[in-house]
C-alpha cells in the first residue's frame, strides 16, 4: 500500500506524524547545540579566562563526544529501543546545556560540554533512523524537509543569543534556560508512541534478493564503509568552506565576508527543500553525484576567479548544490539496509562528525604552509571524494538507489 505523499509530518490523520513532530524538534535541538557554544565564545572565554587553544579544545571534546553519541546512539536503539534512547539522548543534551551556564569552574564547563555534545549527537542519529523507519516511502524527500529544521536550529541560536545579550541577559540564563526547553524533548519521547527500532535478527530477505540468491548486505561491509567515507568527505567540504569562508575574503569589508557565508548557508537551505520536492523522482545515488561534482566545481570556481562578487556567487551556488547531499546519502543507506534504520542514521551521522573534525582543523595548519586558497582547494578535493564513493558504490551493488513507493 503506497502511503500518501503529504510532505514529511503527513495530515493530522497520518500516524506518522508524531514521529515527524519528534524527529522534526530533535533535528533543530542538536541545529541549536551545535552553534550556541559558538555564539557565547566571547562571553565564555572571558568568564573563564581561556585562550583560543582552550575553546578549541572545547570545540574538540564537543565533536568527539558528538561522534560517540551517534555511533552509540543507533547501537543503544537496536538494543534497548527507541523511547528509552531517545528520551536519555535528549535528557543528557538538557544537563548538558544547563551544565554550560552553571558550571563553577573551566572542567565542569567541558564536561557539559561533552555532555551535550553525546546528547545531541544521539539525538541526530537518532532522529535519523526514526524518520528512516517512519517514512519508508519517499526517504530522500523527507530527509531532506527534516534537515531543513537542523539548518533553522543552527540558524536560531546565534540570532536569540544576539537578542538576549543585547538586552543584557546573563549569558548563563540563555545556556540554562536552552536546557530547560530541551527537557520538553526528553518527555515527548517518553510519552508518544514511536516505531521502536528495535531490531529482530530475523528480518525476511528482500524478495528480489531471494530469487537472485544475493545475501542481504553486511552493515559492516563494503556498502557502508563507502556511504561513510561519502557523507565524511561531504561534511569535510561544507564545513571547510563554512568555517574559513570569511577569512578567506579577508580582503573584503567583514560586513560583504559575513554576508557571503550566510548567502552559502542560505544557498544550502534553498537545495534542501528544493531536494524535497523532486529527489525521490530520481535516482538517489546518480543526483547525489551530480551535486557533488557540481558543488566541487563551484567552489573550485570560487576559489580560483579573480572577482569578489563572482566569487562570492559561486560559493552561494556552492550551498545550492550541496543541499541534497547529507540528507540524500542517509536515505541511500536507508535504502541499502532497510532493517538497520537505526544503525544507519547513528553511524552515518558518525562518520560525518569524523569528516568535520578532521579536514577543516587541519586547513588552519595548511593556511600557514601552503597558503588558505590552497586548503580551500581541497574542499573542493573532498567533494569530489564523496562522488567517487558513490560511484564505486553503484559499481559494487549494480544496482540503483531509487527508493520504490510502497
Amino acid at each position: 500500500m503506497t502511503t500518501p505523499r503529504t510532505g514529511l509530518l503527513g495530515s493530522l490523520s497520518d500516524p506518522r506524524l508524531p514521529s515527524g513532530v519528534l524527529a522534526c524538534v530533535s533535528l533543530l535541538v542538536a541545529g541549536w547545540t551545535l552553534t550556541l557554544f559558538p555564539s557565547l565564545i566571547r562571553s565564555v572565554k572571558e568568564a573563564f579566562g581561556q585562550t583560543d587553544a582552550g575553546i578549541g579544545l572545547a570545540y574538540m571534546a564537543y565533536a568527539l563526544a558528538y561522534a560517540a553519541g551517534s555511533f552509540g546512539g543507533g547501537v543503544l536503539i537496536e538494543r534497548a529501543g527507541r523511547r528509552r534512547v531517545m528520551a536519555g539522548a535528549a535528557l543528557a543534551n538538557a544537563i548538558g546545556l544547563a551544565g554550560l551556564g552553571l558550571a563553577p569552574t573551566w572542567a565542569v564547563f567541558l564536561a557539559a560540554v561533552m555532555t551535550s555534545g553525546l546528547g545531541a549527537g544521539a539525538l541526530e542519529g537518532g532522529a535519523n533512523g526514526l524518520v528512516l523507519d517512519a517514512y519508508r516511502s519517499a526517504r530522500g524527500r523527507a530527509m531532506s524537509l527534516l534537515h531543513v529544521s537542523f539548518g533553522i536550529g543552527a540558524f536560531g541560536a546565534p540570532l536569540v543569543v544576539a537578542l538576549f545579550l543585547g538586552l543584557d541577559v546573563p549569558w548563563q540564563s540563555v545556556a540554562a534556560g536552552s536546557g530547560v526547553v530541551v527537557v520538553a524533548l526528553a518527555l515527548g519521547y517518553w510519552t508518544i508512541p514511536v516505531p521502536s527500532g528495535r531490531r529482530t535478527h530475523v528480518a525476511a530477505m528482500p524478495r528480489a534478493a531471494a530469487r537472485g540468491g544475493r545475501r542481504r548486505p553486511d552493515m559492516l561491509g563494503g556498502p557502508m564503509l563507502l556511504l561513510g567515507t561519502a557523507i565524511a568527505a561531504y561534511v569535510a567540504a561544507e564545513v571547510g568552506v563554512a568555517n574559513w569562508l570569511v577569512r578567506f575574503l579577508e580582503p573584503a569589508p567583514l560586513a560583504t565576508a559575513t554576508a557571503a557565508l550566510s548567502l552559502f548557508w542560505v544557498g544550502l537551505t534553498l537545495g534542501r527543500l528544493v531536494s524535497a520536492a523532486i529527489i525521490d523522482r530520481l535516482d538517489h545515488r546518480r543526483s547525489t553525484i551530480v551535486c557533488a561534482l557540481a558543488m566541487a566545481a563551484a567552489i573550485a570556481v570560487a576559489v580560483l576567479v579573480p572577482s569578489l562578487p563572482i566569487s562570492i556567487a559561486a560559493f552561494a551556488l556552492a550551498g545550492l548544490a550541496a543541499g541534497p547531499i547529507f540528507p540524500t546519502i542517509l536515505a541511500i543507506g536507508g535504502d541499502h539496509f532497510p532493517d538497520r534504520s537505526a544503525a544507519v542514521g547513528g553511524s552515518l551521522a558518525g562518520m560525518a562528525v569524523l569528516g568535520s573534525t578532521i579536514y577543516p582543523p587541519a586547513m588552519g595548519l595548511m593556511s600557514v604552509t601552503v597558503g588558505l586558497g590552497v586548503a580551500m582547494f581541497g574542499s573542493a578535493v573532498a567533494a569530489v571524494v564523496c562522488a567517487v564513493a558513490l560511484v564505486a558504490l553503484g559499481a559494487r551493488t549494480g544496482a540503483g538507489s531509487r527508493l520504490t513507493a510502497g
